[in-house]
Order: C-alpha cells, then sequence, then structure tokens
C-alpha cells in the first residue's frame, strides 16, 4: 500500500470499524444483537479463510455459531435498510460526478435444492450450466475507487412458480419473477432517485436491453452496453451509411478503422485490445430527457483481440456529442472493476461463504459484506492519499521498483 505506515492504517481501521457499527447500530431494537451483528462483521475482516459460522463463531469467542445465524435468519431487522446505509457510506468518500455504475452479475455455487433461488443455471463463475443461485450487483466506479451499492437474488421461474418453494424461504409476499435486466432497471433507477453521482453505466450484453437505454436516456446519463453480435444497426444523418448486424459491421470495416488501445491497467499490465467507433446518428438529447438539452451521439463500439481477430465484442453507445472514442473505452473498461470487487469480496470477505437458505439471509450476508468490502475501500482510498514522509535520504543507486500491474487481492483490503 502506498502511503501511511502500518500503523496509521491499523488506526484507520480500528475507527472505520467503529463508524461503521455506529452507522449500523439504528438497525438493531436490542444491544445483543446489534453486538452480534457488530461481530458478525468482524469475522467477515478476520483472517480465516472460510467466513463459516462455526469460524465466525470462534473468532467472537461465541460456543456456537447460533448468534451468528440468528443475524442472518431469526433476527428482524432490514437488509435494504443496511444496503442504502452501505450505498451513501460508499459515497462519501468515492463520490465522483465522472463515475461509472457497473452491472453486472456472479454465481454461488450449491449443493442441494432448499437454498433460495438455486436451480441448475448458467454462471460466469464457473463457466458451465451447474447448482447455483445468481445475484445481480451494482458497483458504483470513480478515481478514488470502487464499491458494490446494491444487489438482489435472482429467483428463476421453477421458484416464482413454486408458492410453497417460496415460503419455505421465506421470500417476501409480491416477489415475483423478474428477468435479470429487469432487476439491473430497479438498481439503476434506485441510484439515480438516491442522487448517486455518475455519468455512464457499463454493463455486458445481459442488460444492453430497450428498458435500460430508456431509463438513462431519460436521466440524461451516458452508457456503454454490451450486444449480441446480431443485434441491428442503422445510421442517419452521416456522410457513410450503415447498416446491417453488428458482426456484418465489424467485417466490413477497414484496417485504418482500427486503433490499438487500453481499456485500463490489468493484473498483468495494460488491457489492450483493437478498437473500432462509429457514430451512428446524432439526436437531441431534450427529445428524452427534461433538463437537458444538445445534442447526443449514438454510436456502436467495437473490440477485436489482438491475439484471436475473429474475438469480437460489441456495444452499443449513448454520449454527448464530441465524446473521444477512448473515454468510450476507458467506460468500457471500468467493468473490470466488479469483476475484481467480486474476487476479492469472494477470496476475502466471504461473499460465496453464505450458509444461511432463506431470502432474508441472502440479501443480509451479501449486505454485510458490502459493508466490510466499501469499508476496506475506502481505508485504502485515504491511505493511498497520504503522502509519504520524507525521513531517509535519497540513494543515488537506489531505483524505485515497478509493477506491471495491480494485484486483484489488493483492489478493495490493504
Amino acid at each position: 500500500m502506498a502511503g501511511g505506515s502500518i500503523e496509521t492504517t491499523l488506526e484507520r481501521l480500528a475507527l472505520s470499524l467503529r463508524d461503521v457499527k455506529g452507522r449500523i447500530r439504528p438497525l438493531f431494537t436490542q444491544e445483543r444483537v446489534a453486538r452480534s451483528a457488530g461481530d458478525f462483521l468482524d469475522g467477515l475482516l478476520g483472517n480465516e479463510p472460510r467466513k463459516t459460522g462455526w469460524m465466525r463463531a470462534e473468532a467472537a469467542g461465541d460456543p456456537g455459531p447460533w448468534r451468528q445465524q440468528a443475524i442472518l435468519g431469526r433476527g428482524t431487522w432490514n437488509a435494504d435498510a443496511l444496503r442504502d446505509i452501505v450505498r451513501d457510506y460508499a459515497l462519501e468518500t468515492l463520490s465522483n460526478p465522472d463515475a461509472v455504475l457497473v452491472i453486472d452479475e456472479t454465481g454461488f455455487l450449491k449443493q442441494g435444492k432448499a437454498s433460495c433461488g438455486v436451480a441448475r443455471q448458467y454462471t460466469g463463475s464457473a463457466g458451465k450450466i451447474t447448482n447455483c443461485q445468481i445475484g445481480v450487483f451494482a458497483t458504483y466506479v470513480s478515481r478514488h475507487g470502487h464499491a458494490f451499492i446494491d444487489r438482489a437474488l435472482y429467483l428463476p421461474k421453477e421458484w416464482t412458480d413454486d408458492r410453497k418453494r417460496l415460503k419455505a424461504a421465506h421470500v417476501p409476499d409480491g416477489v415475483g419473477f423478474a428477468t435479470k435486466p429487469q432487476m439491473a432497471r430497479k438498481m439503476i433507477a434506485r441510484a439515480i432517485a438516491a442522487k448517486v453521482p455518475f455519468s455512464f453505466v457499463a454493463a455486458d450484453t445481459v442488460y444492453g436491453t430497450g428498458d435500460i437505454v430508456n431509463l438513462l436516456r431519460k436521466a440524461g446519463k451516458g452508457y456503454v452496453l454490451g450486444v449480441a453480435a446480431n443485434h441491428v444497426f442503422n445510421s442517419w444523418g452521416k456522410k457513410e451509411l450503415v447498416r446491417g448486424t453488428a458482426e456484418e459491421i465489424a467485417q466490413s470495416l477497414s484496417k485504418s478503422a482500427w486503433r490499438r488501445l487500453s481499456s485500463g491497467q490489468g493484473t498483468k499490465g495494460p488491457r489492450l485490445h483493437d478498437w473500432a467507433y462509429l457514430e451512428l446518428a446524432d439526436l437531441d438529447v431534450s427529445e428524452y430527457s427534461d433538463t437537458l438539452t444538445g445534442p447526443w451521439t449514438r454510436g456502436l463500439l467495437i473490440r477485436r483481440s489482438i491475439a484471436n481477430p475473429t474475438d469480437l465484442a460489441f456495444f452499443s453507445t449513448w454520449c454527448p456529442k464530441g465524446t473521444a472514442m477512448t473515454k468510450l473505452v476507458a467506460i468500457e473498461g471500468h467493468r473490470w472493476a466488479i469483476e475484481d470487487s467480486f474476487e476479492t469480496a469472494k477470496n476475502e470477505f466471504g461473499l460465496d461463504h453464505n450458509e444461511s437458505r432463506s431470502w432474508h439471509g441472502w440479501h443480509r450476508h451479501v449486505s454485510l459484506v458490502m459493508l466490510a468490502f466499501a469499508m476496506m475501500a475506502i481505508i485504502r482510498h485515504h491511505a493511498n492519499a497520504v503522502p509519504l514522509k520524507k525521513t531517509l535520504p535519497r540513494l543515488r543507486t537506489a531505483k524505485p521498483s515497478s509493477s506491471a500491474g495491480r494485484s486483484r487481492k489488493s483492489a478493495a483490503s490493504p
């Protein structure tokens, strides 16, 4: 970690932990329950590789995991209220008007059929169809860092069509089937209603739907949303006519249309690809928004692998007229932050170590992990902002070592 001594970081950790425990205290009607929630948070931040109930209980000095389990199941408190606390807490430090809201999903491998939402379904976490739960997440990404600010558990139709199964998992009345894009749209709408400052939304092909597009245009937000190769694009008002599927358009481009650009730093250095960008139409944003005026551009962004030129990815874009392709490429690159967040949260904070089977248990566990992740991201931001003290003379022969890229583990934790 750049900047700040170990003693300073540990002091900041203690103060931050006291702060967040104070913030969540009003969620609980009894002091002992609040204390157990604090112990739960301590366990998530501990060094144990598995954040199971028994291990958290042992770290807290409890004779068994019952208090830890009660926080997720038997206790009465609102996980959505905690979600909002996490969002507001993260924004106090990470807020920036140029931030990007990134939407993505991750899988939680499970055995059996009792855990809420579990089914045989595809998850990128395993790269195959397997028995798992799927959670949809929103991550706030700015130049100050990144943190989860929203989440929701996906319920397949085999669950929402079975009322007995829903009741057994304590799914609230009124919760029915919703597609992942519909869940993402609700998250984006919540962020807009809460006045979360961001300028763009980035997501993969699952979320490049019309409902999300219309919401963002009305809200005056830009987007870089993945689309399928067979998605049809048409241009108008431009010198060159563009018409056809995304893949057909990509195949028709000349060699000069491509630029080699980095979408950001990865674990092995800059993430380089060949990119092409086509402006398809200029529209007055006032057609969609009641608060904005001026021309915005609808476009198509194409990414091509350097090693395998047939490996293409396509993105529908919406941005103020004159936005540079390099900025759109960088916005698409912000999606790496949520992949990093998933890996860090699972490896270090027990995101996928939830042992409860209920609807409430999943949302409570995940929300507490989001709080732990946000706390460490904020600590890291403040630690990196502290300039190094010049206490040692410079050595002429000493040269600072450099790293080719960031390690995944360093994304949130100091």
